[in-house]
């Protein structure tokens, strides 16, 4: 159980000499430290709209693409192969951005906006969490 809610997992099953022992969670929420104070959510933006993240140097205009699900990310198909996108890139909609391996299962990630890519915020082969952003795209206008 600790692995499950270490790892921010919805499931976890081992097997051991013939045991079989599965974990199901109803809800896997991101392996983080609890806040020190309750934080007001904050409030829902339709998916493809543009991202104010308080960040500076990073232009209003810019869309965020966020990670679906929890697990590790990679830039392209394989540790040889070239990454599906680079910065500077012109991308179109359903695009695949990147790889997210989740429980062994490899998710193509697609842009859901057209544009160019503006920046990677993510290193290949390193583990994400749900909703971390991953890319900034410049939609087309």
């Amino acid at each position: 159980m600790e692995l499950a809610v270490e790892h921010g997992l919805a499931e976890l099953e081992v097997e051991h000499d013939g045991t079989r022992i599965r974990v199901v969670r109803e809800h896997a929420p991101p392996a983080t430290a609890a806040p020190s104070r309750p934080e007001s959510p904050a409030p829902a933006r339709p998916e493809g709209q543009p991202v104010d993240r308080g960040e500076p140097n990073v232009p209003s205009n810019l869309v965020t693409v966020e990670a679906p699900m929890v697990g590790t990310f990679y830039r392209g198909p394989s540790p040889d192969a070239a990454p599906f996108v680079a910065e500077g890139d012109t991308i179109k909609e359903g695009q695949v951005l990147c790889i997210i391996e989740a429980m062994k299962l490899m998710n193509e990630i697609e842009a859901r906006v057209a544009g160019r890519l503006a920046k990677v915020l993510v290193e290949n082969a390193q583990p994400v969490e749900y909703g971390q952003p991953l890319f900034l795209v410049e939609p087309r206008r």
